[in-house]
């Protein structure tokens, strides 16, 4: 592999003593047979932060990953609300922004310092962090719509106050380079649902139900030209703003209690479902900054629902979710029996989402990550790491000419010292 390669090549320059001994360190952990990368998302539900730790050998086709440990850190509500006052939104205090880049590091880096200590590790022990940030704003040129703009997307969390508050060398900062190669930034999925999920001969869609919900279509006849990952549209986002709004410090509606009590207002979900992104091709990204309160506000008045009760429009919402999964599969795979549908994230623990999918796909199997040792909840987290472990040790991967899925390796690399 190349970076084996340029260990033995350069081997007199790695132990001269005018080189920096981080980057002896760090070339060191990369020719390992064995690394332990620690996997960090916190994604649009702000709901805390979840911790992956993850045994990687190998890379590419060959690599072999086990997800050893893995925990989340539910976040304080003065912490979220902090959050809260600079994300998905249009106009926001620059210095705000500017200290919550260091606050969010800061936080996560307390975190996995205490999950450590937890799971009795040193610092040391670990290799890299693989660290998502904190998505505060996603503006694809085909939602800002502004020409002279191209795709845009800001995570913070800044990677440097991380990798010099845990010791630890950290990757961060992954969808830049994948906007700088012609992507959009989201999802990145494909890349590690293709490495660990892929099975010749079926077809199988990855669907993870977060904030937002997204998918990975990999064909089972290994068409290149065919694989793809994208956005369907809202997950959990509308659902738990509204549970958020009318039942102050509840954060979502624990086994659609809520909505099950409602029925689905069929006026307002044919207004939610008008937006012509559903109709847009695949590859496509979106996020909190369409699908918000306002979207659904909007929605209400132009339906002439503003009377709806909370529990109908809990119920609606959760159909909107469901029906822009559905539509979605139906256009890759149809409702034909043999495809599998692995579902992760949140939003899968919902009861009526689920229902209502299982329902509208009937001929589909559903099964979880959990069957091929990935814990749903942790699936994204262990895909930042993935991502750190072909960037560190691996080949570019070549997914053929699909628009969307550029060919790239993703991180910057931050020292601890």
């Amino acid at each position: 592999m190349r970076h084996s390669a340029l260990l033995k090549g350069c081997g007199e320059v790695l132990y001269n003593e005018s080189m920096n001994i981080q980057l002896k360190d760090f070339f060191a952990r990369v020719s390992k047979k064995e690394r332990l990368i620690i996997g960090l998302m916190s994604g649009t539900s702000l709901d805390g932060l979840d911790i992956a730790l993850c045994r990687f050998k190998g890379n590419g086709n060959d690599m072999q990953m086990d997800l050893l440990n893995f925990h989340t850190e539910t976040y304080e509500e003065a912490f979220r609300d902090k959050v809260k006052d600079v994300f998905s939104k249009d106009q926001v205090s620059l210095e705000k922004v500017c200290l919550m880049n260091e606050l969010i590091a800061h936080a996560h880096a307390a975190i996995v310092n205490s999950t450590l200590n937890q799971w009795g590790l040193l610092p040391t022990d670990i290799d890299f962090i693989a660290s998502h940030g904190q998505t505060i704003y996603h503006a694809p040129k085909s939602l800002h719509g502004l020409e002279a703009y191209p795709n845009g997307t800001l995570q913070i969390g800044d990677g440097d106050h991380l990798a010099v508050l845990t010791g630890i060398i950290t990757l961060s900062d992954f969808r830049q380079k994948h906007i700088a190669a012609g992507g959009e930034g989201a999802p990145l999925a494909v890349y590690g649902d293709y490495l660990l999920f892929r099975k010749p001969g079926e077809d199988r869609i990855l669907l993870n139900i977060g904030g937002i919900a997204n998918f990975t279509y990999l064909p089972g006849n290994g068409d290149f030209g065919a694989l793809f990952s994208s956005d369907v549209g809202p997950g959990n986002t509308l659902m738990d703003r509204f549970i958020q709004k009318y039942f102050p410090g509840q954060h979502y509606d624990k086994d659609a209690a809520v909505a099950r009590r409602g029925t689905p207002n069929q006026s307002l979900l044919t207004v939610l479902l008008e937006h012509p992104f559903f109709d847009a091709p695949f590859p496509k990204t979106t996020g909190p900054e369409l699908f918000s309160e306002s979207y659904v506000q909007n929605a209400l008045h132009k339906s002439g629902q503003l009377s709806i009760s909370v529990e109908d429009l809990m119920a609606t919402l959760a159909h909107f979710t469901a029906e822009g999964i559905v539509r979605s599969i139906e256009k890759t795979t149809g409702n034909s029996a043999g495809t599998q549908v692995i579902m992760s994230g949140g939003g899968m623990h919902n009861p009526l989402v689920r229902a209502l999918l299982k329902e509208r796909l009937s001929s589909v199997e559903f099964t979880s990550t959990a069957t091929y040792g990935v814990d749903p909840d942790a699936k994204e987290a262990v895909l930042f790491a993935l991502l750190a472990n072909e960037t560190l040790n691996g080949e570019v991967q070549h997914f053929g000419v699909r628009k969307g899925v550029p060919a790239v390796s993703m991180g910057k690399i931050s020292l601890p010292r």
